[in-house]
């Protein structure tokens, strides 16, 4: 990489993800570095890296902010820290422009709820129409069953189930983004397991999958297309009729993780589950759950106290 001081931030942010990330990480991953990379070439195309200071980055930040929810300006903050801790470390820069920076944003009034209760996803799950073959409906059973994401959802194949020990191996995603479609590989590690199923589902998918090719993905036929968008709005469509909130696909996945923690599943065994590379991002992701649980915690505690005097 040129330390020449005209090298500009967005150029070498360019040759520092080719190096470091091209062919590290998932293309779908990649690809969001690219469009961080495009982002930082319109927002500042003419700052030089050695130009970036702290109050340049938080203008930096600021102006992103005006666009764009909180949660977005994080991770687009995440993937461009990344390049300029790399900066600092190799000599480009001598002061770490990203040490206390302030996350904005914009508030929107209209997302969808993150999850449902039990009663109200029991409303949702009569609305399935689940018969003798497979369908979207089953996916929506599939994840609200089991926490998949939806890549790792789609990506399951008959081989997947192993029907004596009631569990359902999560080592693949399917590439849905991409225009042929492919299978790709798990999200981390951690995404690589074994997740237990109860008989129900295990006696439905053993019928619907026993003629189906072993190797390849249940819920992608002759080749077509499965869209995100296309599940999130049947699915509203269910939520609409069940006269429940509108959930997304990811939503049903919140969903099963938040009432497992009602239920009185440890945060290990949940964050195990879901595929978390650990617990923090259970805890962080869950934490009005957790907190709601503590607080019932604290009554029992106190409740209890009582009865030693």
């Amino acid at each position: 990489m040129s330390q020449k001081n005209t090298l500009l931030f967005h150029e070498y942010y360019l040759q520092w993800m080719t190096l470091y990330k091209e062919g590290a990480v998932r293309q779908i991953t990649y690809a969001k570095y690219q469009q961080t990379h495009k982002q930082l070439r319109k927002l500042v195309p003419d700052l030089c890296l050695c130009d970036l200071n702290r109050q340049v980055y938080q203008a930096l930040l600021n102006t992103y902010a005006e666009t764009h929810e909180k949660q977005t300006v994080l991770d687009f903050h995440h993937q461009v820290k990344s390049g300029i801790l790399d900066a600092l470390e190799d000599g480009l820069l001598t002061v770490d422009p990203t040490r206390k920076i302030v996350i904005k944003g914009t508030i929107t009034q209209h997302h969808k709820i993150k999850y449902l209760n039990q009663q109200q996803l029991t409303k949702l799950l009569a609305q399935l129409n689940l018969g003798e073959e497979l369908s979207i409906d089953y996916f929506f059973l599939l994840v609200a069953k089991t926490g998949l994401r939806f890549s790792e959802a789609l990506g399951i194949t008959p081989d997947d189930f192993d029907l004596s020990r009631l569990t359902l191996s999560v080592n693949k995603t399917w590439d849905y983004k991409s225009n042929e479609g492919s299978f790709s590989p798990t999200k981390n590690t951690a995404s690589m397991r074994k997740v237990p199923i109860d008989w129900q589902i295990a006696m439905q998918f053993a019928q619907l999958v026993k003629d189906l090719p072993k190797n390849q993905p249940i819920f992608i036929t002759n080749g077509k297309k499965f869209y995100n968008e296309t599940a999130n709005d049947k699915l509203a469509r269910y939520c609409q009729k069940a006269g429940i909130p509108e959930i997304s696909v990811h939503g049903l996945r919140h969903t099963h993780a938040s009432l497992l923690l009602y239920a009185g599943v440890s945060i290990a065994s949940v964050a195990q589950r879901l595929g978390h590379s650990n617990m923090n991002t259970t805890q962080r992701t869950y934490l009005h759950v957790i907190q709601e649980l503590e607080n019932a915690d604290t009554d029992k505690i106190m409740r209890y106290l009582t009865t030693l005097m």
